[in-house]
């Protein structure tokens, strides 16, 4: 075999091994990024369920509120009557 054909198997046998370690580190890029962002979304729902949380909350003491308020009306109500 002349020079010529092992410097292009040697070039090509490279540029393979080359091309394959790209294509690895890029996978191996790519799924970190994802699992970061993963990450990310679960925090983000996390915060959305807790933020709904809150709203049922603040929904049931504003209910509580407008009882006693009634119920403090009620009593006033009552108590000019006497």
């Amino acid at each position: 075999m002349s020079d010529t054909v092992i410097i292009a198997l040697i070039g090509l046998l490279g540029s393979g091994v080359g091309a394959f370690g790209g294509i690895l580190v890029s996978s191996r890029l790519t799924q970190y990024r994802l699992e970061q962002l993963e990450k990310k979304v679960e925090a983000h729902n996390n915060l959305i369920e807790r933020t709904y949380k809150l709203e049922e909350r603040t929904e049931l003491q504003e209910e509580k509120i407008r009882v006693a308020n009634h119920r403090i009306e009620d009593l006033v109500s009552a108590l000019r009557d006497l």
